[in-house]
């Protein structure tokens, strides 16, 4: 899930930054700081934005620099169980499929994809059923629900796993199928 989060922290200015403005300089040090980072309490941090500084800061003794306190949003995908989600297939493996969902990728294991005997073609980048004759590729969009999350604090990825093996789960023309039939089978029911 998405999300605006609002924050606060102090943000020290150095003593080689004092010529430049207070606020753009707070806002460089927020985004390195922030930005691109993954915390288990917000998710994964994509930007830091409507950032407001106060003017006056405080020194410490023995250091050069400004504290000032800052406060301002940041925008976050935090993954959370059960929910359902819409991604697109990037990589073919021979234990599943990788699916980018936001900022982060997830993965399919291969017996969560469909009730089928599956068979990888890893040179295609092709994940099809036997019986079934449904594909997954690269470029795919699916619909996934979120089964596992390991999120922790810092650059780590985290890692974060999904099913389709559920109704009106999987590959988008998967979904349209389903429900084409079931539609056709609810028309002949009602005649």
């Amino acid at each position: 899930m998405f999300q605006l989060i609002s924050l606060s922290d102090v943000v020290r200015i150095p003593p080689e930054k004092f010529n430049g403005p207070l606020a753009e300089v707070a806002v460089e040090i927020l985004k390195m700081r922030y930005e691109s980072t993954l915390t288990p309490e917000f998710g994964y941090i994509i930007l830091v934005s409507d950032v407001s500084v106060e003017p006056v800061g405080k020194l410490i003794q023995g250091d050069g620099g400004t504290y000032h306190r800052a406060t301002f949003s940041v925008l976050a995908f935090e993954p959370r169980l059960q929910e359902i989600v819409e991604g697109e297939v990037v990589e073919i493996t021979e234990f599943g499929a990788f699916i980018r969902i936001g900022p982060a990728d997830s993965l399919l294991h291969i017996s969560q994809i469909m009730d089928d005997y599956i068979s990888a073609d890893l040179k295609q980048g092709i994940i099809s059923g036997t019986n079934s004759g449904r594909k997954l590729a690269v470029g795919s969009k699916v619909r996934i629900r979120i089964t596992a999350v390991s999120l922790s604090r810092g650059i780590s990825m985290g890692k974060i796993g999904v099913t389709c093996r559920q109704p009106f789960l999987g590959a988008l023309e998967w979904i349209q199928e389903d429900t084409a039939k079931k539609e056709g089978g609810q028309k002949k029911k009602d005649a």
